[in-house]
């Protein structure tokens, strides 16, 4: 066969390119330290490859997402210490407002201290987060929560209302979670359950609507068997239904002697009470500091043969004849409204001892609602420093899992240099051996010979 000078340079010139072009491929897989450039290089490997890229992106969405639940949970939690400190020291100046010894221009000093604590809870509750949205608002995020209500406390209205929700914000946190990043300002400011969390003592309650003359106080209470008390308010005692549930301890003095009596005051009355109050317990001696369990013994149908609350109270003090105590289940009320009822009673002139009498009784329940709002603030913290360590935890599964999507893509997508350098030696050997062997075949010539 007879081969033309045309074809032997055309067919050397193909050669040297394509060497060319795979010694380029191979110095291109050096520089960038990736063996699959193009998908065609391995189309099995760089679908595989993709996916593990996208599945790393979404992972890393994720993570970014936990820094930001972290960073946002870390401002709420930084306004709850806050929060916790102010209410300590609103409860160290009630506990110190009990003082016998205080004047009453002492206790407008410590009035004018607590205003100025309750200006600071207001700043609290409309705290914001850097991105400048309510920490306190629930789903309202552009809303202020919290606002000084136009009509004050005295006229029977709240010193503050409340303009968010009962929401949490969500963010997406992993592929199966959604962590809250916020707390509703209506459970950790407003919905606060009243003296002990089951039931609240207080003064007062006789049909003439004066304050006792006696020197008798009330403790907060406690419950000592609980599904006695539950089962008391829903089926033995006729107080379901009622509007206002009530029970009533009034005193009476005779010739030296106290006793007392519980009376069912709830409003309206039960169907099978022909008024209100009405007694549910024989006249018992009474005794200071000894502890009055909260039991019926009426005879029906004015009230059951005999109803045992599993609650008990402590009064303590001499109470006159006619002096009365009212004891009602837990209603709900704000922090603010506490603050604001410390404010007026701080600020009220204590003339009688019987005004001291009630003054230290009703600073008691004041202080147990201040209690309660502390247990109710630590309760909250707790739920979020729960999602911080459970952030962590998160974040730290994260981390691993980049780590093991880094092995798989370096696995499927990487160079090995040893050989990629050895493919590079042989190539480089092979295009200049194409190049040399040109250059002897295209010098050979019949005339070299002539």
């Amino acid at each position: 066969m007879r081969i033309s000078t045309a074809q032997i340079h055309a067919s050397a010139l193909l050669g040297m390119e394509r060497n060319q072009s795979q010694l380029l491929r191979v110095q291109n897989q050096l520089a960038s330290g990736r063996r699959l450039l193009t998908p065609s290089d391995d189309p099995l490997a760089s679908a595989k490859a993709l996916g593990v890229s996208q599945a790393r992106d979404v992972a890393a969405q994720y993570a970014r997402n936990q820094g930001d639940a972290s960073d946002r949970l870390g401002l709420v939690d930084g306004q709850l210490d806050a929060l916790t400190e102010l209410l300590q020291g609103v409860r160290a100046r009630t506990v110190q407002a009990g003082n016998t010894v205080l004047t009453d221009s002492d206790r407008q000093a410590m009035a004018s201290e607590v205003e100025e604590r309750f200006a600071q809870l207001l700043g609290i509750a409309n705290s914001r987060s850097a991105q400048g949205d309510y920490l306190f608002s629930g789903y309202q995020g552009s809303t202020a929560p919290f606002a000084l209500a136009a009509a004050t406390a005295a006229a029977g209205n709240p010193p503050v209302a409340y303009s968010g929700d009962d929401g949490e914000r969500l963010l997406q946190v992993s592929a199966t979670q959604q962590m809250p990043v916020s707390v509703a300002g209506s459970d950790l400011f407003m919905n606060i359950r009243e003296g002990n969390g089951t039931f609240v003592s207080e003064a007062g309650g006789q049909p003439s609507a004066l304050p006792n003359q006696g020197t008798a106080a009330i403790d907060a209470g406690s419950v000592v068997d609980r599904q006695r008390w539950q089962k008391a308010l829903n089926v033995d005692f006729p107080w379901q239904g009622s509007d206002n549930h009530q029970l009533e301890i009034r005193f009476s003095v005779s010739s030296g002697v106290t006793s007392y009596q519980i009376f069912d005051a709830s409003t309206p009355a039960p169907p099978a009470a022909p008024l209100s109050p009405r007694p549910v317990s024989a006249v018992l001696p009474y005794a200071s500091g000894q502890a009055i369990s909260l039991l019926t013994v009426g005879q029906p149908p004015a009230a059951p043969t005999s109803v045992d609350f599993g609650a008990q109270v402590v009064i303590t003090g001499s109470p006159a004849s006619g002096d009365s105590f009212k004891i009602r289940p837990s209603g709900q009320r704000s922090m603010f409204q506490t603050l604001q009822d410390l404010i007026g009673l701080l600020r009220t002139p204590l003339a009688s001892g019987s005004d001291r009498s009630a003054f230290s009784s009703r600073l008691q329940g004041l202080l147990g609602d201040l209690d309660a709002a502390l247990s109710n603030v630590s309760q909250v913290q707790s739920a979020v420093g729960a999602r911080l360590s459970e952030l962590d935890a998160l974040a730290s599964d994260s981390a691993n899992l980049d780590v093991a999507y880094q092995q798989l893509l370096s696995s499927t997508q990487d160079l090995d240099y040893a050989q990629a350098i050895s493919e590079f030696t042989r190539q480089q050997a092979g295009l200049e051996a194409a190049q040399k062997s040109f250059v002897a075949v295209s010098g050979l010539s019949l005339f070299q010979y002539i």
